[in-house]
């Protein structure tokens, strides 16, 4: 029987050679994720780790939250600790260095004036230690910083900007922009940069002067003398440290760091893994349509089998070998692209914003077992149900070219059984849009695709009906058989149209969730905001903007805005602040209880309605929060307001927020201008000139580019749903072959009979769309419940709008159409050059 399966497989090669490109494509994604997220892990902790390698201990203030955060933003985390600490440890005997760093926002602006590096966090001022053994960072080209006006800067931003030791630069700082001269070339450890943050380096006092922490620290290093017990050091350091200052090793700086940067680096490889396993959920009912297709084909083959002596389950098992034999040769050919997928991964990624380092691809051992693993079981359990069919087919039955029917009991139990699975598809989509829960939510929408695999044959053969009617019209005979051959078995089309489907109904939900977002942004941009302008600057901008814009000619009123992260009931959240003072004119919070700018002014917590309703707060209450720089306190409830995702779920004054935050930036800018000003863009661009990374819209602009926001961050995802498509449409591909096969013998009839070539290329191309549309119509109205769905369960979270995107979702069944036209191509044009005598003659 193996032998028999083998020949089988070599005599279908071309039959075979499609269904597994089904799987080569999955199976290449997969693999690209995993070697792009062993990469990228890989090499964060060698960075990591030689960087860290001569550190012995670290001084630090005590994380206030339980946050992988901390370990990448120290300072935003943890208070300051007091200058005299490393005065006092550098006496210690065992003690040969020690260095006190301190960071905060330092951007270099280009020699054409526009800001480098995304802002916050990723563009990082440090006072530079110009000790080898103990600094993180690594002098390779110029001199330390010595004076007031030096800075040392990353070699890759150097190296991409065209900057040379010598040069002078511009740099964005909290106070005000200054211009230094670049000493030195630096690199983080062994890397040029660290996953695009930019690196500006001071010499230590100067640091503490820019970024406003004399006398105080964020962290300090210390480097242990050769010989000394590491032991009784960290403990004579530890007795030296005030309550709430930690000592820990240098390794476990380091294991935190790459902990944290693993953490951060998952969502990126679980995002590019769900995709890949959406392409070969898609993928597996192009094979069980194949299989299916090709077990119907051989069923006088099959027969002959089972009259010469093979069992039934030896017959299941050719199948199941075939499925096999198909999957591991898919797998090893998508697990060699995978190498090229993960650069393309790369690439992609880098287009749309996310910054990764271009280190060497990592393959580590487990990505070719989990590659083929997938891609095996995958092909196999596609290939079970036609596997289970083959063996059910009466020898007799077989032998007279009797296929297995539809009767009316099967077709109950197919109503029953896909009605009972879409019912609990819907309350799993339900119950996981309520907790929420992300995993609940994906089982609902899977067993939702599964009910309706199902239940589209009952629907095929009317719809395809109504479908193919326009056609039919205008390709007269071609379409009429094109529209009758889809009509003949829907079970087939349906199959075929299930893969289309689902991609589209994928896509539909983006379309809807996207057109969602981005219809509540806006509104809530004019619910939340009353102000004419707003300044922006990416991960807030120097103080002294606020100062600059408030002097000018026309501005009646200025607001800024500061946002930072506190613990509240036991959760870190997102606290933003805002002056009292003349709120109205600027902000709208839209109280629904007590008075906001009192309370603001008094010191008090606004929260938005969830929050009051889920922690069953009032007015008047106290609750407990942290502070990363002040600790615990208790604040007073001063107001209920509506829940707004422009201003958040807490707010509070910028007194208040000013005295329990170490050196904030504002993160925008509101202002009103007075009546009939006149010249206020003209100003502000003028005014905004040396701040190259801050902008200004107006209210309605402020909109668009909330909208543009939301529309780019979708775009990634459409270019994921891409290859599931595509997938999809090599199922038609491979229907349509192998339905070409099946009827070569009717196709030369109607040649015989006079069908030109071009009326057969017609006839084949029609039942495509057909066959395109009917999964198109039926995904783009799954998708559009689902997204709909998705979108209500984020009222909380600020989707206000429930927002049908109908050109898109009309575009998308135009654009199935032509894909399905596309898709006929090689098929219509093989039926057409059939040899009319020989197709007569096949049986």
């Amino acid at each position: 029987m193996l032998s028999v399966t083998l020949k089988g497989l070599a005599a279908r090669k071309l039959r075979l050679a499609l269904t597994a490109l089904a799987i080569v494509l999955g199976v290449t994604f997969i693999t690209g994720t995993l070697v792009l997220g062993d990469t990228l892990n890989r090499t964060f902790n060698t960075v990591i780790g030689t960087a860290y390698q001569h550190v012995s201990f670290e001084i630090r203030s005590r994380s206030a939250f339980d946050s992988d955060a901390a370990a990448l933003d120290s300072s935003a985390y943890r208070k300051p600790i007091p200058e005299s600490i490393a005065t006092a440890v550098r006496r210690l005997p065992g003690v040969a260095s020690v260095y006190g760093a301190v960071g905060g926002y330092a951007q270099f602006m280009a020699r054409d004036d526009d800001a480098i590096g995304g802002g916050g966090t990723s563009t990082l001022g440090f006072s530079f230690d110009p000790n080898p053994r103990l600094s993180p960072y690594r002098l390779v080209a110029g001199a330390a910083p010595t004076a007031a006006d030096d800075v040392v800067m990353d070699r890759a931003t150097a190296t991409k900007h065209h900057f040379a030791v010598g040069d002078r630069v511009l740099i964005n700082l909290p106070n005000r922009p200054q211009r230094f001269t670049i000493t030195g070339l630096v690199t983080f450890g062994s890397a040029n940069a660290l996953a695009g943050i930019t690196l500006a380096g001071f010499d230590a006092s100067t640091a503490q002067r820019l970024f406003n922490a004399a006398g105080h620290y964020d962290t300090i290093d210390v480097l242990a003398a050769p010989g000394a017990d590491d032991v009784a050091l960290q403990r004579a350091i530890a007795r030296l440290l005030p309550r709430g200052v930690e000592v820990v090793t240098g390794q476990a700086v380091s294991d935190q760091l790459s902990a944290a940067v693993d953490h951060e680096l998952s969502f990126i490889s679980k995002l590019l893994l769900i995709f890949a396993l959406v392409s070969l959920f898609v993928g597996g009912f192009t094979i069980f349509n194949t299989f299916s297709i090709t077990v119907g084909q051989r069923t006088r083959e099959l027969a002959l089998l089972r009259v010469v002596g093979a069992s039934r389950q030896q017959v299941f098992r050719s199948v199941l070998v075939e499925a096999a034999v198909t999957g591991l040769v898919a797998s090893l050919i998508g697990l060699g692209l995978g190498v090229l997928a993960a650069l393309g991964l790369r690439a992609l990624l880098s287009a749309f914003g996310v910054t990764l380092p271009a280190e060497p691809l990592v393959f580590a051992a487990r990505t070719p077992i989990v590659a083929i693993a997938v891609g095996v079981g995958v092909t196999v359990i596609s290939a079970i149900v036609p596997a289970t069919r083959a063996v059910r087919i009466p020898a007799v039955a077989a032998l007279s070219d009797q296929d297995e029917d539809q009767s009316r009991p099967l077709r109950l139990r197919r109503v029953a059984g896909g009605s009972a699975i879409a019912a609990a598809g819907v309350v799993a989509v339900v119950g996981g849009l309520t907790r929420p829960s992300t995993a609940l939510e994906g089982i609902g929408a899977l067993a939702i695709f599964i009910a309706a695999a199902m239940l589209v044959p009952i629907l095929a053969r009317p719809l395809s009906g109504v479908l193919g009617r326009p056609l039919e019209w205008l390709l007269g005979t071609p379409g009429r058989l094109g529209r009758r051959n889809s009509m003949r078995n829907p079970r087939r089309t349906s199959q075929t149209a299930a893969a289309l489907m689902i991609g589209l109904a994928l896509v539909s939900s983006v379309a809807v969730l996207g057109s969602s977002l981005s219809t509540s942004a806006a509104a809530s941009v004019d619910s939340a905001i009353n102000a004419d302008y707003i300044v922006t600057g990416s991960g807030g901008f120097s103080r002294s903007v606020t100062a600059a814009v408030s002097r000018l000619h026309g501005v009646s009123t200025t607001n800024a805005i500061y946002q930072g992260q506190f613990e509240f009931h036991g959760a870190v959240s997102t606290l933003t602040a805002a002056s009292p003072v003349r709120l109205s004119q600027t902000v709208n919070l839209h109280v629904r209880a007590g008075a906001a700018a009192p309370a603001m002014a008094a010191g008090q917590l606004l929260v938005d309605t969830n929050t009051a309703a889920a922690d069953h707060l009032h007015v008047g209450m106290m609750v407990p929060v942290r502070f990363a720089q002040s600790g615990l306190t208790r604040l007073r409830i001063g107001a209920i307001i509506r829940p707004n995702p422009i201003v958040g779920s807490f707010v509070v004054g910028d007194r208040l927020f000013l005295a329990h935050f170490h050196d904030p930036l504002p993160v925008a800018l509101l202002l009103r201008t007075a009546r009939g000003a006149t010249g206020v863009p003209q100003a502000l661009n003028r005014t905004l000139l040396p701040y190259a990374n801050v902008g200004f819209d107006s209210r309605a602009g402020f909109e668009r580019s909330q909208k543009r926001s939301v529309k780019k961050e979708l775009g990634l995802i459409y270019v994921l749903l891409a290859l599931a498509i595509v997938i999809a449409l090599i199922g038609i591909v491979n229907t349509l072959m192998l339905s070409v096969f099946e009827r070569t013998r009717e196709i030369g009839l109607l040649r015989a009979v006079g069908m030109s070539r071009r009326q057969v290329r017609a006839m084949i191309r029609s039942e495509s769309v057909i066959v395109s549309l009917l999964g198109a119509v039926i995904g783009v109205a799954i998708g559009t419940g689902l997204g709909i769905a998705l979108a209500s369960s984020l009222r909380l979270h600020g989707v206000t709008e429930i927002s049908l995107p109908l050109p898109s979702l009309i575009g998308l069944l135009v654009l199935s159409a032509v894909l399905g036209l596309a898709a006929a191509g090689w098929p219509a044009r093989r039926a057409a050059r059939l040899d009319v005598l020989g197709a007569i003659a096949t049986e």
